[in-house]
């Protein structure tokens, strides 16, 4: 019996800012999986007929000379689009290519993706929730692939391609054993609340002897090292306060204003949906909505809440 054939298309953008709202595509590159190997790529520069933000160009170093002569969204769309086709998407943190695509979709055919999208940030941090970083480069430094030139559109898209065949391979197997072990999640919800319980012991004990630590220190002590080589220290570390008018200004010169300002979306999403608003405001807010993200967390709630 002949192998069905699995058609994936990995694909990554470079674009003018981070709003898909506002900003458009600079740079579009892919390639083709057939079971895993890559069978063919497509790669285009992008003329955005736009002005392309500074922090952008610090990131994938594309410049308005650089795409000139290039294709006009346009003129490119009809290409990347039967390059595509109807195959699912495979991209990293891929809300964010996805929105650019199907805004550029929007603009020239009038009518959006329909594309099934498949997340290999999502499955990386599946994976090894325990990384501290799930960006493309900790992910293809994981599988043992070389990635060159990063932040380009074709190099990291032939990062990625190299690297997904692994991950997948893994998310798989841990999809199979997650279905295999419903059978017994009343049982493995006791086991999870025993584990939960004996971490929040061993974190008080682990204070505990923090604080013996601080106080060995404040009265003098010196460093201690382990017979296996680690060494207790203690550091004082001060930071400083901003006003941020002050500095806004240099900051997005340098391209480090997103970076050095992080916005609480949790409390403007609540803010949002309360009453302290008027209508006015609250659509002011939506309007600046520019990059979608999904978390799904399981709660436990306490008993006698």
């Amino acid at each position: 019996m002949a192998r069905k054939k699995i058609i994936e298309i990995v694909l990554d953008t470079e674009t003018t800012g981070l709003d898909y709202t506002k900003e458009k595509m600079v740079e579009f590159a892919a390639v083709r999986l057939e079971n895993g190997k890559i069978k063919d790529e497509f790669q285009t520069l992008i003329n955005p007929h736009q002005h392309i933000r500074k922090s952008s160009i610090a990131i994938h170093g594309i410049t308005p000379e650089m795409v000139e002569d290039a294709p006009s969204e346009e003129e490119a769309m009809p290409k990347i689009m039967e390059f595509i086709g109807d195959y699912p998407i495979v991209a990293h943190n891929a809300i964010f290519d996805y929105a650019f695509l199907n805004e550029a979709s929007l603009r020239v055919f009038g009518k959006e993706l329909t594309n099934p999208r498949v997340d290999t940030q999502q499955m990386f941090r599946e994976i090894y929730p325990d990384l501290e970083s799930h960006g493309l480069e900790a992910l293809t430094k994981r599988f043992h692939v070389e990635l060159t030139n990063h932040h380009r559109a074709m190099a990291d898209t032939m990062g990625l391609a190299l690297a997904y065949p692994a991950l997948k391979k893994l998310y798989l197997q841990k999809y199979d054993w997650e279905v295999k072990q419903l059978d017994n999640v009343e049982y493995l919800f006791e086991r999870y609340l025993r584990i939960q319980q004996a971490i929040t012991t061993m974190q008080s004990e682990l204070q505990d002897l923090k604080s013996v630590f601080k106080l060995y220190f404040e009265q003098g002590g010196t460093p201690i090292t382990s017979q296996t080589g680690e060494t207790l220290v203690y550091n004082s570390k001060q930071s400083f306060g901003y006003d941020l008018n002050q500095i806004k200004d240099v900051l997005e010169e340098v391209g480090a204003l997103e970076k050095a300002v992080k916005v609480n979306t949790g409390f403007i999403d609540r803010l949002v949906g309360g009453g302290r608003l008027d209508e006015e405001k609250r659509e002011l807010i939506k309007d600046a909505r520019h990059e979608l993200t999904e978390t799904r967390n399981v709660q436990i709630i306490k008993a006698g809440k």
